[in-house]
């Protein structure tokens, strides 16, 4: 991951590759944002109508290269980042307005050595929003390139170069000119930051391993590697202690697969904890659909059905890291579904690990069996609350789109909160309701019910299923991240091409609640 350093320095003295500065769109065309006044100088104060003979309006994401001045700017390059509308006299900037704008800079300086950020850091609110966007911005997944070079064959290695020539190595270092290193809030700003990117890196590094190299087992072996790392308490279970627990929900799904399935604990404790928070993530590392076989074309992205458990592994590192007062476990529910002469078939019944026997009508609705068995065992430790994540439906894309994820709960006032968590977080999240008369289509009249009900509203009736394996009294929700958890349009703002890492950041701060008494 990229070095982050605070500097008090001037964005024009600094040394760097390129010095980034925001550009908004003003009233009669593009202003400099604050940061960028040094170098607006270096310019004799017409940056900001060079940038608009350039093309540049301030638009979000916009992003303009120009050569420094012959004097008074350092670095050779000057990046101007688009920040959308200038906020008012007595307004600031919107932290998600300078994470994207970052973030864009970031991944236009890969190949770069160092960068100076002279975005507008005025408190440690945009210092961590600025750092965040910066450190998710300068993200790759280069493990399966150059091998041939590495490997000697013809051909020369891939270098970074400087002003990103080379796009596949992100931007080494990245200087915040502004912040302040002996601020006490500036200063743990940026470590949360730190830590915040390092682990959705882990998510989307996970995300983007193709399944070969990414199958049940191999996830919990580096879940278990994690967690002596970290200090975390880790349980494993494989086929054999799955089907002596009777957890009837992932072993049906994993049955078709060469490489049977694993239910991973993984948890972290804080002596001062007064509340307790469960994580359950739905990891199924590659969803062919089973016997109810994907047509062509929607099986290419399947290596990311386990975005869920990636987003939960990655929250309960991230809370060890950042020492929280909250205890937290997470749930990575492992398994792949694939067809074979021993998969489930369309038809079969089920006895999940909580008793209920369930009609397997499509075996591509398989991440919520998977769920139902983590769920219900989750809810036997009693968690003050609960809260799943998965790549669970089709229908909350077309719902919501490829960039927000559904927000279902029993509990309005919880909803209500990770909604809003979800939201100072940066990441896109809508509550969705669970009425009660699409719990019949799930009836079965040969199980206690079916995996299948209407189609239409079907990311609904997901929720209203894994619904029925939360104990009574428990506060629970569910976030279906279909849409977000992998990019397969171009990059944008601080989000890569690939894995996202959707939901990380949410559950972190969802965490971060419950170490302050607050689940809503």
């Amino acid at each position: 991951m990229s070095a982050l350093t605070l500097s008090t320095s001037s964005a024009a003295t600094l040394r760097a590759d390129a010095v980034v500065v925001g550009v908004a769109k003003g009233a009669k065309g593009p202003v400099v944002a604050p940061g960028g006044d040094g170098v607006d100088k270096a310019f004799g104060g017409k940056l900001a109508a060079t940038l608009e003979t350039l093309g540049a309006s301030g638009a979000e994401g916009e992003v303009t290269k120009l050569p420094a001045p012959a004097s008074g700017v350092k670095a050779p390059l000057v990046v101007a980042v688009g920040l959308g509308k200038a906020p008012g006299k007595k307004e600031s900037y919107e932290p998600e307005a300078l994470r994207k704008a970052a973030g864009a800079a970031a991944r236009a300086l890969a190949g770069s050595k160092k960068a100076a950020f002279a975005l507008p850091v005025e408190d440690a609110d945009a210092v961590a929003a600025v750092a965040e966007g910066a450190l998710l911005g300068a993200y790759s997944f280069t493990a399966y390139q150059g091998k041939a070079e590495e490997n000697g064959a013809n051909g020369a290695a891939k270098k970074g170069g400087k002003n990103g020539k080379d796009s596949g190595v992100p931007l080494a270092e990245i200087a915040l000119v502004g912040a302040k290193p002996r601020d006490k809030e500036h200063k743990a700003a940026a470590e949360r930051a730190q830590v915040l990117a390092a682990e959705v890196h882990r998510a989307r590094d996970l995300i983007n391993t193709p399944a070969n190299d990414l199958d049940p087992k191999s996830f919990a072996a580096q879940a278990q590697a994690a967690a002596k790392e970290h200090g975390l308490k880790i349980e494993i279970l494989d086929e054999k202690a799955l089907a002596k627990g009777g957890y009837g929900g992932i072993l049906g799904v994993g049955t078709g697969s060469a490489t049977p399935p694993r239910l991973v604990r993984i948890g972290y404790t804080h002596p001062k904890a007064k509340q307790t928070v469960a994580l359950v993530g739905k990891g199924i590392t590659y969803d062919s659909g089973g016997i109810s076989l994907k047509p062509a074309g929607h099986n290419e992205t399947m290596k990311s059905d386990m975005s869920g458990a990636a987003a939960v592994f990655a929250a309960v590192v991230a809370a060890a890291k950042l020492g929280l007062k909250a205890n937290v476990t997470g749930w990575l529910a492992l398994a792949e579904n694939m067809p074979s002469g021993s998969a489930t078939r369309p038809g079969d019944v089920l006895t999940m690990y909580s008793g209920k026997t369930v009609e397997v009508l499509n075996t591509d609705a398989e991440g919520r069996l998977v769920l139902g068995d983590a769920l219900t065992r989750a809810c036997e430790e009693e968690p003050d609350a609960i809260v799943d994540v998965a790549t669970l439906t089709g229908a909350m894309v077309l719902a919501l789109g490829n960039r927000t994820f559904g927000i279902m709960s029993n509990d309005d006032a919880f909803r209500a909160s990770l909604h809003e968590i979800a939201e100072e977080a940066g990441e896109a999240a809508w509550p969705m309701p669970m009425p009660a008369h699409l719990r019949k289509g799930m009836d079965s009249t040969v199980a206690d019910i079916a995996n299948m009900g209407e189609r239409m509203g079907g990311g609904l009736v997901a929720g209203l299923f894994l619904k029925e394996f939360v104990a009574e009294g428990t506060t629970w929700a569910h976030l279906d991240i279909a849409g977000p958890a992998f990019n397969e349009s171009a990059p944008f703002g601080y989000t890569p091409k690939g894995g996202t890492g959707s939901a990380v950041r949410t559950l972190v701060g969802l965490v971060e609640r419950t170490a302050a008494g607050d689940l809503g």
